[in-house]
């Protein structure tokens, strides 16, 4: 599930509510921000855990990214992500959530041949969900402002 729209929209509490439905459902479910998930990767790579990390991410049967595209990829970052996503493929279910629309995503993973495979084998196995509207947080502080 490819999830898009405006800061506040609820992409990321939709997220979390089919996470917490997949658990119910007696499936493994892993929540990562997409930034804080780069770093992690770049971190174990150095500290020698890239390998356990990369089995965990891959293996675990719904992957929740969070807040893609909110920070640069590194080059390294890139072939991760292309790494991750290609072990994935049959073996269980991602969703991301992003601020930027997909037909942006391309442009951000910003090397063509790698841009490609990534996109390729998140595209033609999704669903996408765009979401509009104002911030869910803007309208919860104007109503309490109401209210009180």
């Amino acid at each position: 599930l490819l999830m898009t729209g405006p800061t506040g929209t609820g992409k990321s509490w939709l997220a979390c509510a089919l996470g917490n439905e997949a658990i119910r459902l007696g499936h493994s479910v892993l929540y990562k921000r997409f930034g804080l998930m780069m770093e992690e990767l770049d971190i174990a790579r150095k500290d020698g855990s890239l390998p356990k990390l990369r089995n965990l991410l891959t293996r675990t049967r719904l992957l929740i990214l969070d807040d893609w595209a909110m920070s640069p990829l590194s080059d390294m970052g890139r072939q991760d992500l292309l790494d991750i996503i290609e072990e994935r493929t049959g073996e269980g279910a991602m969703v991301i959530t992003s601020q930027l629309p997909v037909t942006q995503w391309h442009v951000y993973i910003d090397e063509p041949t790698t841009a490609d495979a990534i996109m390729d084998r998140l595209i033609h196995r999704s669903h996408r969900l765009e979401l509009s509207g104002e911030s869910m947080r803007k309208k919860q502080s104007l109503n309490s402002v109401k209210q009180g």
